[in-house]
């Protein structure tokens, strides 16, 4: 019975990675290896937009930035208004494009000076000629007394996000919450065909709701890290058994944060990856254009043409 689920699990994931190889994965944009660590990426419906996070070298400091698209092609990143001294990371857009999503440690005030633990954030605009709103925290019962990551929001308004509860299967667990009107109801764990005991995060979740691609750490029919994992419902609703994406996606260093553009059927996604190898430089400027272009296992944006059926 293993190996047919084994066979089954192959054919699913040729079907989705056909005939592609390391050559097709692609940095996004290498204007964005002025930054040492970017992660996080989401990119508006129209493709003119697109939100990241920006990190120091070890991740004490997390800000959110932006670019968008003109005549020439990427305008150079700028930080959002709202950032200031606390964490901001994980950008997702809401299907109008009008709603930002992000998780902060901000305090729930600008009364209180003190950080809380991550939470929710939203901010809002009428279109994407005006400003963002000021934040504004998504509250009870989606936030906690816990920490609260990565939202990613369907079409019709369910937010998907990581928790680390005692009340989980693991370490970190996917949950999702219905929004009722204009209330969202209480969190729901993801079935064990999508949580384990170990570590799930950073949950794209699609328009329809019918799949879902996430990260899941050192697993056993992994590369050696964090590897990227798809699961789709079927035709009762439940989720099928999460998928493995494979190679050349996966490789033995930390793949994460997954984004999928469904009309453009183009995954985002960071990764750790590194193959850089020694050679000869003329000169230091030539140092340090290798090493800043490479992909040099350091956290960037890649991307990949991938159809899922």
């Amino acid at each position: 019975m293993k190996k047919i689920r084994l066979v089954i699990s192959l054919i699913l994931i040729s079907n989705l990675l056909s005939a592609q190889s390391e050559s097709d994965i692609t940095q996004f944009d290498k204007a964005l290896n002025q930054f040492l660590n970017v992660r996080d990426f989401c990119i508006s419906k129209d493709g003119k937009e697109a939100f990241f996070t920006v990190q120091s070298p070890n991740q004490e400091i997390s800000q959110l930035a932006y670019i968008k698209k003109n005549k020439t092609g990427w305008s150079q990143p700028e930080l959002l208004p709202f950032c200031d001294s606390y964490m901001y990371l994980e950008p997702f857009l809401s299907f109008d494009n009008n709603r930002l999503f992000f998780v902060s440690n901000r305090p729930l005030n600008d009364s209180i000076n003190e950080k809380k633990g991550f939470d929710i954030w939203y901010v809002e605009r009428g279109n994407n000629n005006e400003v963002w709103s000021k934040p504004k925290n998504v509250g009870k019962p989606i936030n906690s007394e816990l920490d609260e990551f990565y939202p990613t929001v369907s079409k019709n308004g369910n937010i998907y996000f990581t928790m680390v509860s005692p009340d989980g299967f693991g370490k970190d667990d996917i949950y999702y919450c219905e929004l009722k009107g204009d209330k969202y109801l209480n969190p729901v764990l993801l079935d064990e065909n999508i949580n384990s005991a170990g570590y799930e995060f950073n949950a794209f979740i699609s328009e329809n709701e019918d799949f879902i691609i996430y990260s899941k750490y050192n697993e056993k029919d992994g590369q050696g890290s964090g590897d990227l994992y798809i699961s789709k419902k079927d035709t009762n609703g439940n989720w099928k058994k999460a998928i493995n994406l494979g190679i050349p996606v996966n490789t033995k260093y930390m793949e994460y944060c997954p984004f999928y553009d469904e009309q453009n059927q183009i995954l985002y996604f960071t990764s750790k990856r590194n193959n850089i190898y020694p050679r000869n430089f003329e000169t230091i400027s030539d140092f340090k254009k290798y090493i800043n272009e490479s992909n040099n296992g350091l956290s960037k944006i890649y991307k990949i043409s991938l159809k899922i059926k």
